[in-house]
């Protein structure tokens, strides 16, 4: 009854189509209704299918989203450690450079190998506590208080840190030119064969000595630098000592020995001179980021200093660290110890053959612990492991990766390398043939 009243009142309407319309609704009406109830019978037996895709959809996407911040992170992570093996590569160069340029000016003897003791010494005392346990104590903690505690307050830890440190320095250094002989003996005893040896390493140790001031207030600001991802000053460094010991042996050597002066000293001055263009180029970079350290000569200041407690944290850390470093200072220590009692020459043998060694070493493993180091340290901040172990594994397979061919070639090429690096002016074939065997 209810149809056909609808159909009636349906065909009174005045419209040219009205009966005709009229006639559809009735069944365009159960056709709607009957496809409406059976989507709604659909839904029940199947569930909506939004709902039913959405988990799956966030996981896809979520494993999308991770995959593509790893992935991103390895390109960023790539990007600065191709920057700093690039001005590694530069600094590895010049440093060859200046090696064969001082191969073939004073060859092997009596006279490099007190300049090598001498210079040894306070880069000893640099890899114990300037790029070594003091870096890697010093950037965790760096890294930390940036991504917990704000800039403001982290440029308050640098200064306080860069006061301690200076302190600790002038101590050193005091200490360290008053004691040079009795570190010269300690570093290579052997030097006591050609007493005129031994003379020259104590006044270059003791004119070389505050180099170690230089350098570790570089390893502060370097590891400023590379926390607020500044890599490339850092990196480029290095090339100013080189560059200094080129000019000193290429100009400083032929002026000094026209001075009545022995010529190796000339090497002694290119050494201060570099340390001081190394610590200059990292102020204005410093100056930019707002980070120069403001080092306290007051006494108060620098009890005030110590008694922060991530000062305090800085050299807990340091003393594992050193017993890291230590071993290989230790190796290096005995080795030229060991070589200072053999034939005169014998240290600046093993100081060529070991240039050749740290070659692929620092374009590797210094390259990547730089890049690494304050991103490790700030993601063990955050507690983010993935990220955390996501670096770490990509490090390590790019060091397994390049190097085992890098050692490979060292030693089947060994011989030839020498010979065509170092076989020039005062290097003899005699002295050719000591290196490779090192």
């Amino acid at each position: 009854m209810a149809e056909k009243n609808y159909q009636d009142a349906s065909n009174t309407q005045q419209f040219p189509d009205g009966p005709r319309l009229g006639k559809l609704a009735p069944s365009g009406g159960r056709e709607l209704h009957a496809s409406r109830a059976n989507v709604g019978a659909a839904e029940r037996r199947e569930g909506p299918p939004r709902a039913s895709s959405a988990p799956s959809g966030g996981r896809e996407l979520h494993e999308v989203s991770e995959r593509g911040g790893h992935y991103t992170l390895a390109v960023s992570l790539f990007k600065a450690a191709s920057t700093v093996s690039l001005f590694t590569l530069v600094s590895r160069i010049t440093g060859l450079v200046r090696e064969l340029l001082i191969a073939s000016t004073f060859g092997a003897s009596a006279m490099t190998d007190a300049f090598n003791v001498a210079f040894r010494i306070p880069n000893l005392f640099r890899r114990l506590f300037a790029e070594g346990a003091f870096s890697q104590a010093f950037v965790p903690v760096l890294a930390a208080s940036r991504a917990q505690n704000g800039e403001e307050a982290t440029k308050l830890l640098i200064d306080r840190v860069a006061t301690l440190l200076t302190w600790a320095l002038l101590l050193t250094c005091v200490i360290g030119v008053a004691a040079a002989p009795v570190l010269v003996w300690a570093m290579a005893s052997g030097l006591k064969q050609e007493p005129r040896g031994f003379e020259a390493a104590v006044f270059m140790t003791r004119w070389m000595f505050p180099y170690i001031s230089f350098m570790s207030l570089v390893a502060l600001s370097s590891g400023v630098l590379n926390t607020w991802r500044r890599f490339a000053v850092p990196a480029a460094t290095p090339v100013l000592l080189n560059v200094a010991m080129i000019a000193a042996a290429w100009l400083g050597a032929p002026w000094f020995k026209a001075q009545g002066i022995e010529p190796v000293y000339a090497l002694g001055a290119g050494v201060m001179l570099g340390g001081v263009l190394q610590l200059a180029v990292q102020v204005p970079a410093l100056l930019r980021l707002g980070m120069l350290p403001k080092i306290g000569f007051n006494w108060a200041l620098v009890q005030q200093a110590w008694a922060n407690q991530a000062t305090k944290n800085i050299a807990k850390l340091m003393l594992p660290a050193l017993l890291g470093v230590s071993v290989a200072q230790i190796s290096l220590l005995i080795n030229t110890q060991i070589a200072s009692h053999l034939t005169p020459g014998s240290v600046s043998w093993l100081n060529y053959a070991d240039r050749l060694m740290e070659f692929p070493t620092a374009m590797l493993g210094v390259a990547i612990g730089v890049v690494l180091m304050p991103q490790l340290a700030a993601a063990k901040a955050a507690n983010d492991a993935a990220k955390y172990s996501a670096m770490l594994d990509w490090g390590l397979r790019i060091v397994v990766l390049l190097a085992v061919p890098c050692a490979v070639a060292l030693l089947t090429f060994a011989q030839p390398l020498v010979a065509t690096l170092y076989h020039y002016g005062a290097f003899t074939d005699t002295t050719c043939s000591r290196p490779r065997r090192r």
